[in-house]
């Protein structure tokens, strides 16, 4: 099963760190796996988007133009890539900062408010760990954990200390759909 994914928002929401988790997560799975980043000159601040495609066998390119999932962390990500989700696909809404619902009825749309989430867990920058949860809850494509023992790998030792407070933001993240 290929499962073609975009993770969209602005530099700083970590949109490109979902992404890098939820492909080396892929790795440790064995499964074949692409990630594919595109982000403007601005970086922090500027839009930024990665394709990632998780597979059981080869494939065949890093682009996604009908994604099986689309994640929008902010306005301008669900206004540009809404139309990329393939009928019967899912999207994923950061409902904290976006004001309006999905316009397509052929899909099914997840409200997520991850900024309020992350705030209640103390740390408003596991907002993308919120999302990163909702996602994997619906999808299914790896494994949590996966995704966690990746993080450490990004975090290395000296950062382990983040891991517990992003393991509840992936949990939280999970049961805001569940």
């Amino acid at each position: 099963m290929l499962e073609q994914n975009l993770f969209a928002g602005f530099g700083g929401q970590g949109v490109l760190l979902m992404g890098q988790l939820l492909a080396y997560a892929g790795m440790l799975e064995g499964k074949y796996v692409s990630w594919l980043p595109a982000y403007g000159p601005e970086m922090r601040g500027g839009t930024a988007n990665c394709s990632v495609n998780i597979s059981d066998e080869p494939i065949g390119s890093p682009v996604v133009s009908k994604a099986t999932a689309v994640v929008a962390m902010n306005r301008p990500s669900l206004d540009k890539f809404e139309s990329a989700v393939q009928p019967g696909g899912m999207l994923f809404i950061n409902s904290s900062i976006i004001d309006r619902k999905a316009q397509r009825e052929d899909i099914r749309a997840y409200y997520v408010p991850c900024n309020e989430i992350a705030e209640e867990l103390g740390n408003g920058k596991v907002a993308n760990m919120v999302m990163l949860g909702a996602y994997l809850e619906k999808t299914r494509c790896v494994d949590m954990e996966g995704v966690l023992d990746a993080l450490l790998h990004k975090l290395g030792e000296k950062k382990a200390n983040l891991i517990p407070v992003n393991r509840e933001a992936l949990k939280r993240g999970a049961g805001a759909v569940g």
